[in-house]
């Protein structure tokens, strides 16, 4: 499965697993983790709620637009949602290609194109309250 909502741990031997291809000479991961700082608070843990089949399916076609754009052989994204303790993954695309370049270039673009356009929603919980993450701003979970 190249694109997934889940709430499990990510098996990145797995994941790999469903790009690998003999003409691939690169494999470029990006992995989320939740950190413990947000905006100069400390961050307990972190919530992610999702519209499950509407998420997939734009992060369906932010794959297809990845192996439109970039050369790339394939491209896969997993994001998690639920409740996240800080150190956990929380997502993760990989792009392979037959070069390195190709491969950076595709992912930075994906994860860009996954916080923009996919329909997850990111709560943090700190020491001075919850806030909903609006792009990279704070707002007050009131």
């Amino acid at each position: 499965m190249k694109v997934r909502i889940t709430k499990e741990a990510f098996d990145l031997n797995e994941a790999l697993g469903y790009i690998t291809l003999p003409e691939a000479g690169a494999y470029v991961f990006f992995l989320g983790k939740v950190r413990n700082e947000s905006h100069g608070r400390r961050v307990k843990k972190l919530i992610y709620e999702a519209y499950e089949d509407m998420a997939e399916a734009e992060m369906e076609r932010i794959r297809r637009e990845a192996l439109e754009r970039f050369p790339i052989l394939d491209m896969l994204i997993w994001h998690r949602h639920g409740e996240l303790e800080v150190g956990e993954d929380t997502i993760l695309i990989i792009a392979s290609g037959r070069h390195r370049k190709e491969a950076f270039e595709a992912c930075i673009w994906a994860i860009d194109e996954v916080k923009k356009r996919v329909p997850v929603w990111k709560r943090e919980v700190t020491d001075e309250g919850t806030f909903w993450i609006e792009g990279d701003r704070p707002v007050p979970d009131r």
